[in-house]
């Protein structure tokens, strides 16, 4: 069974000890990685990793990041040859960038993907109203709200734009993600994908530190709110991936 884990913070400082131990129980449980980009260093750091490990990386400047955009940043950002613009988007909660230089900085990537014909990874957090808005005059034709925990009315919204919708550990959390539950079944085979965002967001019954081995943790939870067997979850959610990305054999994909 094959899983594509579509957010892993693999350059993330607390895998430097064991990164290749990492690696290595990811493959050995059937999951193909997609690195996560942050900021520019971190891009950078992400695209070097999936070169060196046969992975894939996206590439982009988080909200937390915002203040420290410079346009030429975009430039540095293209020679990267991402699979995806992001994670970007915006953050209302935490408010480690001002809000005015997350909304530019977020909508300087919606214009970018659309010149690199990429798809987007979005982070969105307390700011709902305001990326349905830039959604909405944007129209991009293909983004993932990365890691999502909204309302039922939200997911709808976003469905209605188009969006696809990964969802994480966050599902299996009995006290925070139990409306996610009700709310998986609403997402149509072909807009879902599956990510664990490690090393956050740990599934409950594995260590603290989250990686993506424990994808299948979300797989079983996601399949049991569906009523479909894993192997159904697994098939779908993989193809849709691969598509979504553009990625290519990943059955075939060479390890380190």
């Amino acid at each position: 069974m094959k899983l594509v884990d579509i957010g892993v913070n693999l350059a993330h400082r607390s895998f430097d000890a064991d990164r290749g131990e990492i690696i290595a129980r990811a493959q050995a449980a059937g999951v193909v990685m997609i690195v996560t980009g942050t900021d520019l260093p971190g891009s950078r750091r992400a695209a070097q990793l999936a070169e060196a490990h046969g992975l894939w990386a996206t590439a982009g400047i988080h909200p937390h990041h915002a203040k420290d955009f410079v346009p030429r940043h975009l430039d540095e950002l293209k020679l990267l040859k991402p699979v995806a613009v992001g994670e970007c988007g915006l953050d209302f909660n935490r408010n480690f960038s001002p809000r005015d230089a997350q909304l530019a900085c977020f909508e300087a990537q919606l214009q970018l993907a659309a010149e690199l014909g990429k798809p987007l990874f979005l982070h969105e957090r307390d700011a709902f109203g305001e990326m349905k808005a830039l959604l909405e005059k944007h129209r991009p034709p293909r983004a993932v709200i990365h890691c999502f925990t909204g309302t039922g009315a939200q997911l709808d919204a976003y469905l209605a734009l188009g969006m696809h919708i990964g969802i994480t550990g966050w599902i299996c959390d009995e006290r925070r993600g139990r409306h996610l539950l009700e709310l998986v079944p609403r997402i149509p085979a072909g807009r879902l994908m599956l990510e664990t965002d490690a090393p956050f967001l740990s599934p409950p019954g594995v260590p603290r530190r989250n990686e993506p081995a424990f994808l299948p943790k979300v797989l079983e939870a996601v399949a049991k709110a569906r009523g479909e067997a894993p192997d159904e979850t697994a098939r779908h959610t993989t193809e849709t991936a691969e598509a979504f990305f553009g990625l290519t054999h990943t059955r075939d994909r060479p390890g380190p």
